[in-house]
């Protein structure tokens, strides 16, 4: 029998996507640890959120596998585990920010006291007021701290964030930070798409490099910053792809 706990919680062969008839990304081959915090990089376009829905089951790829824990990315067994953030997250606007992570934790079969959805609020400077207000009336900002909480509280092993830092000023994209990091130490596997590569080079164990539809680099930020010479990690993949089109 194959123990899970060492195998990979998503394990993308040979996929390929796209539309039309015509590949958006092709012959990707990734795999990400249990415990992992792995980061998706690439420029607008590179198909980033393509890669995204095919995991997610969104998207059928038109050729390769996809697999979540072991099981077919489909199937209810794998995606059970797993919960995701989009990058233009609108939580129902009829419901308070209370109702909605109450009902994020009850779409996993699972119930979350107030006084944790409280802590919460206050790791990411969330007013607790205006969590029994219609999400209506929040910020951007709000919602996308809503929507953090919101996958926090399903309780999942593999949490999917498409640009989680979208909207948020510097103390809450720290404070973001702090939370990803305590679900990591907390056994959670993260798997995250993000523009803001200065915090990708903070958090993430290994990265990978998305670029005209493949994966040309996947290791630690430190060894792409040394194979490129440069300790920015937005320039060093700046100049990693700009080099591999040259080449």
């Amino acid at each position: 029998m194959t123990d899970q706990s060492q195998s990979p919680v998503l394990d993308i062969n040979d996929v390929s996507a796209g539309y039309d008839g015509k590949n958006i990304i092709s012959n990707v081959n990734l795999k990400v640890e249990r415990g992992e915090f792995f980061g998706l990089i690439g420029l607008n376009g590179a198909g980033k959120t393509t890669l995204i829905k095919s995991i997610l089951g969104l998207k059928e790829p038109s050729a390769g596998t996809i697999k979540l824990f072991e099981c077919p990315n489909k199937a209810l067994e794998g995606k059970k585990h797993m919960a995701y953030l989009p990058e233009r997250f609108e939580p129902p606007w009829f419901l308070s920010g209370m109702e909605f992570l109450k009902f994020s934790a009850s779409l996993y079969s699972k119930t979350v006291e107030q006084d944790v959805i409280f802590n919460l609020a206050d790791s990411l400077a969330l007013d607790r007021a205006a969590l029994k207000r219609r999400v209506q009336s929040y910020s951007k900002g709000m919602r996308q701290k809503l929507g953090l909480m919101g996958v926090i509280v399903t309780g999942c092993d593999l949490l999917i964030l498409d640009e989680p830092m979208s909207g948020l000023d510097p103390l809450a994209r720290t404070l973001v930070k702090d939370m990803l990091l305590e679900a990591k130490a907390a056994g959670k596997t993260i798997f995250l798409s993000s523009h803001i590569l200065a915090d990708l080079d903070e958090i993430c164990d290994r990265v990978a490099i998305l670029n005209d539809g493949s994966i040309q680099y996947i290791g630690t930020p430190k060894v792409l910053k040394k194979k490129t010479g440069i300790e920015n990690l937005e320039r060093s993949f700046l100049h990693f792809i700009e080099k591999d089109k040259a080449a």
